[in-house]
């Protein structure tokens, strides 16, 4: 991936400091990220998203989802399997793994569940009234 300098924009420009480190991260997380677990993000309606995670073997005591300062978060920490096995072939993820996300303003998590290995995590936008596009009545 290429590498963006952002100092111009960290020096010249007032208040997209968060915009600027939003895009450095992203950069960041994408290149320390090895694919792994593959996911989908899906548009459910114009406020509204889910993100799709294939985790089988994991069970949900070995998911954690968390959000703080914008981003989700979502960890495994796979249980170490107590019974001895001989594997011919082990094509199977047994690994840990942590997604992130950068969330929009005003994104906030709803559910999230998991069936047949894949884990949904349900987000909606919700804009507050004062932010809203509204008509001025001219008098």
């Amino acid at each position: 991936m290429r590498q963006f300098d952002l100092t111009p924009l960290y020096r010249s420009a007032i208040g997209f400091d968060r915009l600027a480190s939003m895009i450095d991260n992203a950069s960041r997380n994408e290149q320390a990220q090895n694919g792994y677990p593959p996911y989908n993000i899906e548009l459910i309606s114009e406020y509204a998203y889910r993100i799709t995670m294939a985790i089988a073997g994991f069970d949900k005591s070995e998911v954690t989802i968390k959000t703080e300062h914008g981003v989700l978060s979502v960890t495994g920490n796979k249980q170490p399997d107590e019974t001895e096995r001989h594997y011919l072939h082990q094509g199977i993820a047994a690994r840990g793994f942590e997604r992130k996300f950068q969330l929009a303003d005003h994104v906030r998590v709803t559910d999230a569940s998991m069936e047949n290995g894949l884990l949904h995590i349900d987000l909606i936008q919700e804009i507050p009234e004062a932010m809203k596009p509204r008509s001025i009545e001219i008098n």
